[in-house]
C-alpha cells in the first residue's frame, strides 16, 4: 500500500478535503478519492475525517492508496489506433463516440475494453480496477490523443506532470459566432453545476480552470475555427469556457443550442497535440492527430457553404 504525506499551502485553508487531493491527484476521480476517505484510508493530523473536512493551518495529510486489485474487466476485440507504443505508454486516438473507462449505462465497448484486449495485464493499476492504465481522459463526443500507462511508474511521473499542469493538450474546434480579437484566455473555476449535477459550471467556489484560445478561420454562417490550449485539464473545460464567452461549441447540446443546424453526433472538438516528458527517458515527446472525417466534412462545408450531403 503505497503512503503519501500532503502538507497544503496556507491559501488552501477552508478548501474541502476531497477537492485538495482531487487537485493534487489529477489521475484519481473525486469519487475515488470520497471512496478511500469512507474506507478511512485518508487521516489529517492523524485523525480519520470526513470528504467535507474544511483544511486548515499546518494540516498534515495522510494518504492511503491500496494495492491495485485483479482487474476484471471484460477485453473487447474492439480495433484502436494506436499512435505510439513502447514499454511505458500508449498514445491512442480514440474516436468519436468512444467512452474511456467502464461506467454506469457504459460497461461495454468502452476503450478500457479495448485496452484490455489489446495489452492484457500490460498497464497501470494505480487508478482502480475500472481504469486500467487511465492517467486522463476526454468526453465521449470528443476525438483525439490520449496517454495510457503500461506500468505504475510511468503512470506516477505522468501523473505529476498533470498535477503541475505542464502537459501540453491543443484542441481543433468549431464554435458559434466570430471573434473580434485574434486570441484570448478565459480563467474561470469550475464545478459541477448545483442545479444540475451532470453539468458543470463556472463557480467561484470550484477548482480553478484556464483555457487559451486562439481563432485560427473564420467560417460561413457565423462559425469559427479555433485551437484551444489547456492549462488546466477540468471536465468539460473548453466546452463550459467557450460557451461562457458567448462561443458554445457547435454540436454540444449540453451548453449550447439544443437544435443543431447539422447532423452530428456530438461536439465539435478534437484533441489533436498531447506532449510530455517521457517517464524513461525523460526527454519531451510530442504527438499530433490529424481531424477526423467527421470533423473535415463539416468544416468542408462552413468553407464551401455546400449543403451537408
Amino acid at each position: 500500500m503505497e503512503s503519501l504525506s500532503l502538507f497544503p499551502d496556507d491559501f488552501l485553508t477552508g478548501t474541502r478535503l476531497d477537492r485538495y487531493l482531487s487537485d493534487e491527484r489529477e489521475d484519481m476521480s473525486r469519487s475515488y478519492i470520497q471512496q478511500l476517505i469512507d474506507a478511512g484510508n485518508v487521516s489529517v493530523n492523524g485523525k480519520k475525517v470526513k470528504a467535507s473536512y474544511k483544511l486548515r493551518d499546518n494540516d498534515r495529510v495522510e494518504l492511503l492508496i491500496p494495492e491495485p486489485e485483479p482487474v476484471e474487466i471484460l477485453p473487447e476485440n474492439i480495433p484502436l489506433d494506436i499512435v505510439y507504443d513502447d514499454d511505458d505508454i500508449i498514445i491512442i486516438n480514440k474516436p468519436q463516440g468512444m467512452v474511456v473507462h467502464p461506467a454506469a449505462g457504459h460497461l461495454s465497448g468502452t476503450l478500457v475494453n479495448a485496452l484490455m484486449y489489446h495489452f492484457g495485464d500490460s498497464l497501470s493499476g494505480i487508478n482502480g480496477v475500472m481504469r486500467p492504465g487511465i492517467v486522463h481522459r476526454i468526453d465521449m463526443n470528443t476525438s483525439g490523443l490520449l496517454v495510457i500507462c503500461k506500468n505504475d511508474n510511468a503512470h506516477k511521473k505522468l501523473s505529476e506532470q498533470f498535477s503541475v499542469h505542464s502537459i501540453t493538450r491543443e484542441y481543433t474546434a468549431i464554435v458559434y459566432n466570430h471573434f473580434s480579437e485574434p486570441s484570448g484566455t478565459v480563467d474561470a473555476p469550475l464545478a459541477r453545476s448545483k442545479t444540475d449535477r451532470k453539468k458543470i459550471a463556472i463557480d467561484p467556489e470550484g477548482r480553478r480552470a484556464i483555457t487559451h484560445y486562439s481563432v485560427v478561420e473564420p467560417l460561413l454562417k457565423d462559425f469559427t475555427l479555433i485551437k484551444a490550449r489547456l492549462e488546466t485539464g477540468r471536465t468539460h473545460q473548453i466546452r463550459v469556457h467557450m460557451a461562457s464567452i458567448r462561443h458554445p461549441l457547435l454540436g454540444d447540446d449540453v451548453y449550447g443550442p439544443k437544435k443543431c443546424p447539422y447532423n452530428l453526433k456530438g461536439q465539435m472538438l478534437h484533441a489533436g497535440k498531447l506532449g510530455f516528458i517521457h517517464p524513461s527517458t525523460g526527454e519531451y515527446v510530442e504527438f499530433n492527430s490529424e481531424l477526423p472525417e467527421y470533423f473535415t466534412k463539416i468544416l468542408n462545408v462552413l468553407r464551401d457553404n455546400k449543403t451537408e450531403q
